[in-house]
């Protein structure tokens, strides 16, 4: 579907400001060097308990009416004339908690390379929200760099999406709450390929060889082609099924039929033309038709696609834990989650935010990129949380795999 300017002039405005924040996600770190954190260590560390894991500061929230949260790059909706973010600017009015902001996280790895020190040593990282890609909030949550949430502070919890409330690296979500997610899942020119892909052996087809892509993001790639071979990639799949995935990849690599395994740049080859079809993410050619027009479609293949999320999560050594949960159940209120998701564009995983949307934008209402249907979300799965043994196995052999 074409992705029209909606007529709301502060919305268009932020719409037409955002960029694809994917590119972030796609790598392992080492997208570039990471901006001087805003606030290093400003505690003391607290010590550690028996599992020698760290021990939760003391809440200071009730004294210090303050939170301050770490995201990712055009996350939040934003106001250039004003240079402040509207919904946090309500936040603070409405509970008289200062609340300040900052696009401190450029990729998982090189955000937790930072502050992993001072985690680990339970010190304030001068962050009371930090918002992680499920894999790597699932580090942090093993290593008991996170603190348990009072979920009496946060009622609007009860508004995440039914197929979020339960995720094996955080059972029963006791630590972390989705802030947004999106799915990876196969793409085409529609003029190229007018009859449009199905199945991911739809990429395979003799002629579109060299012109087919796919992604350097293990668990997205790998995902889909597990799927595609009737693997459950939620659950317990063993090492032979991603071996079996990645000489599928091998094949379609060496013969030429995969003309590159790209980051975020596959967008580019996209608009040239060197690319017709993809493995790709959805917020992207939610981005491109906007940008380009209504040249290319998005859909989950028929074994299923992938859903990843990024998570909101307090650390250890924050002092101010209920003040980060009064942030999150504010942005657990539908009309809050439906003014980000007319900027952000990517799923939002908040119940209720469809309907509060058609004051806001009613062209967006209808996106099933950003408030996909029951069926839509029964189509796409979590990578389940791998062990660090698997990560570096199964990360070698991709790497292996698409030549690096």
């Amino acid at each position: 579907m074409a992705r029209q300017l909606p007529k709301d002039p502060k919305v268009r405005q932020l719409i037409a400001a955002h960029l694809s924040r994917r590119q972030l996600l796609a790598g392992t770190g080492g997208l570039g060097l990471l901006g001087a954190l805003a606030a290093c260590g400003t505690g003391g560390a607290p010590g550690a308990n028996s599992d020698d894991k760290p021990t939760a500061a003391k809440d200071l929230s009730a004294e210090q009416k303050e939170v301050n949260w770490a995201n990712w790059t055009l996350y939040l909706d934003y106001d250039d004339k004003t240079g402040k973010y509207p919904t946090l600017e309500e936040f603070s009015k409405k509970t008289g908690i200062k609340a300040s902001y900052a696009e401190d996280i450029d990729g998982n790895d090189t955000y937790f390379g930072k502050v992993q020190g001072q985690l680990a040593s339970g010190q304030d990282i001068g962050k009371d929200v930090i918002t992680l890609t499920d894999w790597m909030a699932g580090r942090l949550i093993r290593l008991g760099y996170t603190q348990e949430l009072d979920a009496a502070n946060i009622p609007n919890k009860k508004n995440l999406l039914s197929n979020l409330v339960d995720v094996d690296f955080d059972p029963g979500r006791k630590h972390s709450l989705t802030w947004q997610s999106g799915f990876a899942g196969i793409a085409w020119n529609k003029d190229e390929i007018p009859g449009g892909l199905k199945s991911v052996s739809d990429l395979w087809k003799p002629e579109i060889k060299g012109r087919v892509e796919v992604l350097d993001e293990m668990r997205d790639t790998m995902g889909i082609l597990m799927l595609e071979e009737g693997v459950d990639i939620s659950g317990d799949f063993s090492d032979d099924d991603f071996a079996k995935a990645i000489e599928v990849l091998e094949k379609q690599i060496g013969s030429g039929q995969i003309r590159q395994v790209k980051g975020n740049s596959y967008k580019e080859d996209l608009i040239s033309g060197d690319a017709v079809a993809v493995i790709g993410w959805s917020g992207d050619i939610t981005q491109l038709n906007f940008e380009e027009g209504d040249k290319w479609e998005f859909a989950l293949p028929e074994a299923g696609g992938t859903l990843w999320s990024d998570n909101l999560m307090v650390p250890i050594g924050s002092p101010h834990k209920a003040n980060a949960e009064a942030l999150m159940d504010y942005y657990f209120d539908p009309a809050v989650a439906a003014e980000v998701a007319a900027y952000v564009n990517y799923i939002c995983p908040v119940q209720g935010a469809k309907e509060a949307m058609e004051k806001i934008d009613p062209e967006l209402v209808d996106n099933p990129l950003i408030f996909p249907s029951e069926t839509d979300l029964a189509n796409a799965h979590v990578f389940r949380s791998l062990t660090a043994e698997q990560e570096t196995n199964y990360g070698d052999q991709f790497q292996k795999a698409i030549g690096n």
